[in-house]
């Protein structure tokens, strides 16, 4: 993960003072190519909207379509493209994905121009259920999903949904500095 040094100058009146020298993360670097990447859905987590999605839900979907037959939109408007999937995988987290903002397109440009502001970070999938059950307190549980498209949004239905990167390392992509 980048980080900064940040140094405290020592009280000058205190001539055996010594500097104190702290880490701390800083914001990933931005790409000029628009690449990102983050977290479309995570594995065991209530959203919003009572959806729960299970581990390998996405398997048989991402197989059958690959990255290239996800399609990569602003806020679910299918009139809205804005880039490509390079990667889309499930890990021990959720589904992580990597793409890249088709900078050529106007729309994209604003929001890679967001993104790199920290004015726009989340992401939500856009799927149909294959196969799901109900839990008690009225959660669906989605054990089988068709993934159809992943959108940058505003607001996403599960909140933990994000943008870890626009190309860089990501603080939960990757594992904390020790």
């Amino acid at each position: 993960m980048p980080e900064t040094l940040i140094r405290r100058v020592a009280d000058p009146s205190r001539l055996r003072a010594r500097a104190e020298t702290k880490r701390l993360p800083v914001s990933p670097a931005v790409s000029v190519d628009g690449t990102i990447e983050g977290y479309a859905s995570l594995f065991d987590v209530v959203d919003l909207g009572r959806d729960r999605v299970a581990r390998g839900a996405f398997a048989a979907s991402l197989a059958r379509r690959g990255p290239r037959g996800v399609r990569f939109l602003f806020q679910h408007d299918p009139a809205e493209p804005i880039g490509a999937w390079e990667s889309l995988a499930e890990d021990r987290r959720g589904l992580r994905v990597r793409g890249r903002l088709n900078l050529a397109v106007t729309r994209a440009r604003e929001v890679h121009a967001l993104l790199r502001q920290g004015g726009l970070d989340g992401l939500s999938i856009g799927f149909r259920p294959v196969r799901h059950a109900r839990e008690p307190g009225g959660v669906r549980r989605l054990v089988e999903v068709d993934l159809w498209e992943i959108s940058v949004v505003t607001f996403p239905m599960l909140p933990d949904a994000r943008v870890g990167a626009v190309k860089g390392s990501s603080p939960f992509l990757q594992p904390a500095p020790a």
